[in-house]
C-alpha cells in the first residue's frame, strides 16, 4: 500500500511521519514551488504535542518557541477576569508550545526529509484532478510555475490535506461553494518588544462586543526581547476572500483600541511597532457528513476548517494524522480503512467546529462583558462566580480532547508501550 498526500502543511507532513512510522509508503505533493514561512503565531496544545513527541519535534520547537504557563483573560478595561495554568505548570506530562507557524513548518519539513528522504516531498505539484477505481487512485498535476502537465501519479490511497480551499474537497463536493463567513474580521501581526507580564502568558482581552485581542509570545531572543503574536477580532461585514498573505492596515482597526493603555501592556503602541500585519476574514465551513469516498479522503483544514479560537485547528489536523495510519494497517481493504477513519473522526471534529463557533474559551470574557456592559468592576466575584468561568474553560478542554486527565492517560499508555520489549 502507498499513500499520496496532497498538501504539505502541518497536517500533511505529520501524516507522512505517522505513515512512515507505521511502515506505510507515502509521498507528499505540495503546490507551492518554494517553501516560505507563512502566517504568524500558532499554539500546539498537549493533546497534539504528544503525537509530535514520538518524532522528537517538541524538543526542536522549544529551541525557538515559547512554553506558556498561564492563560489570562482581561476585560476591555484591562481588568483581570480569570486565569488558569497551562502546559506542564498545570500538571500536563507534555508541553503546550506557542511558536511561529513558519518555524514549526520548517521543523516538520526537516523531519520528513530526514526520516523519509528528500524525495518524499514533491514541490510545485498543483492537483488538477483525480480518478479512482478498484486498483487505486490516479492523481493529475500541473507544474505550479509553468502550468505544464506533469506525469500522473498512481497510489493506493489519496489524502487531501490541502487546506480550506482544498482541490480534493472541491472535486468530492463540487456544489459546496465558498467558505462560510461568520461576520468577524481579523488582523494578525507580530511585534518584537520587551516581554509583557512574565513573558509566558497567553492573554485574551476584550470581547466581540467591544473588539477582542489575543496576545502571546512565540519566539525568544538573546537580548531578552520576544516576538509577540497578536490577533484582533472585530464584528464587521467584509467581502474579501480568505488569504493568509493579504496585507493589513493599522488604520482599519487601531481606533477601536486607541484607549487601551494598560499598566501591563500598551496595546496601541504594540500595534504601531508591528513588523507585519495581515488581514483575514474569519471563516470556516459547515461540517461534512463524510470525508471519504472510495480510496479518497480528507484531513485537517480540508476536512474540518474551523475558527482559529482555542488553539485547535492545527491540533485536530495532527490528531487526524495520528489515527489514519492505524486504520490503514488494521484493514486490508483501503476503502474499509477510510470508512473507519470517518467513523472515528467526523463526529468528534464536528463537535470541535461547533464549539469554536459557539462556545470557545473567549466565552469567559463575553459573559462578563455582557453582565457589566463593558464597565469596570471592583471584584470579579461581585460580577460572576469564578467557578462558572472555570467550568467554561474545562468544558472546552474536555470537548476538544486536551483536558489533563485524557492527555496524561494517553501519555502514560504511550510510555508503557514504548518501554515494553519488542
Amino acid at each position: 500500500m502507498d499513500v499520496a498526500i496532497v498538501g504539505g502543511g502541518i497536517g500533511g507532513l505529520t501524516l507522512a511521519l505517522c505513515l512512515h512510522e507505521a511502515g506505510i509508503a507515502c509521498r507528499v505533493y505540495e503546490a507551492v514551488p518554494e517553501l516560505k514561512a507563512l502566517g504568524v503565531g500558532i499554539n500546539i496544545r498537549p493533546h497534539a504535542m504528544q503525537v509530535l513527541g514520538r518524532f522528537g519535534i517538541p524538543q526542536e520547537m522549544l529551541k525557538v518557541g515559547n512554553e506558556p504557563h498561564e492563560s489570562v483573560f482581561y476585560s476591555s478595561s484591562g481588568q483581570l477576569i480569570y486565569k488558569h495554568p497551562l502546559s506542564r505548570t498545570a500538571g500536563y506530562d507534555v508541553p503546550h508550545i506557542s511558536i511561529h507557524r513558519g518555524d514549526l513548518h520548517a521543523i516538520l519539513v526537516a523531519k520528513v526529509r530526514e526520516r523519509l528522504g528528500p524525495q518524499a516531498l514533491c514541490l510545485g505539484h498543483r492537483l488538477t484532478g483525480f480518478t479512482q477505481d478498484d486498483t487505486g487512485v490516479d492523481l493529475h498535476f500541473a507544474d505550479s510555475a509553468s502550468g505544464a502537465v506533469l506525469p500522473p501519479v498512481h497510489a493506493s490511497v489519496l489524502v487531501g490535506s490541502d487546506g480550506i480551499n482544498s482541490a480534493v474537497r472541491k472535486q468530492l463536493y463540487p456544489e459546496e461553494g465558498l467558505p462560510r463567513f461568520g461576520g468577524i474580521n481579523m488582523w494578525r501581526g507580530v511585534t518584537r518588544r520587551a516581554p509583557f507580564l512574565d513573558g509566558k502568558s497567553i492573554c485574551r482581552v476584550g470581547a466581540l462586543q467591544t473588539g477582542k485581542i489575543v496576545i502571546y509570545p512565540i519566539r525568544n531572543f538573546s537580548d531578552g526581547t520576544q516576538l509577540i503574536n497578536w490577533v484582533v477580532e472585530i464584528v464587521m461585514d467584509v467581502n474579501t476572500q480568505n488569504d493568509w498573505a493579504t496585507p493589513g492596515h493599522l488604520a482599519d482597526f487601531i481606533e477601536r483600541f486607541a484607549h487601551w493603555h494598560f499598566d501591563w501592556l500598551d496595546i496601541p503602541q504594540m500595534f504601531e511597532q508591528a513588523e507585519m500585519i495581515l488581514e483575514y476574514p474569519m471563516v470556516d465551513r459547515d461540517p461534512l457528513p463524510r470525508w471519504s469516498f472510495g480510496r479518497v479522503t480528507l484531513l485537517g483544514d480540508a476536512a474540518h476548517p474551523m475558527y482559529p479560537r482555542g488553539g485547535n485547528g492545527a491540533a485536530q489536523s495532527i490528531l487526524d494524522a495520528n489515527v489514519l495510519p492505524g486504520f490503514l494497517r488494521e484493514h486490508a481493504d483501503p476503502v474499509a480503512a477510510l470508512q473507519a477513519y470517518d467513523a472515528a473522526r467526523v463526529p468528534f471534529t464536528t463537535r470541535v467546529v461547533n464549539a469554536a463557533r459557539n462556545e470557545p474559551p473567549d466565552t469567559i470574557i463575553n459573559r462578563v462583558e455582557e453582565i457589566t456592559g463593558g464597565k469596570p468592576f471592583a471584584r470579579i466575584e461581585d460580577v460572576i462566580d469564578p467557578q462558572e468561568l472555570a467550568a467554561i474553560a474545562q468544558r472546552y478542554a474536555k470537548l476538544t480532547g486536551y483536558d489533563i486527565e485524557t492527555v496524561n492517560r494517553i501519555q502514560a499508555e504511550q510510555v508503557r508501550g514504548a518501554s515494553r520489549p519488542a
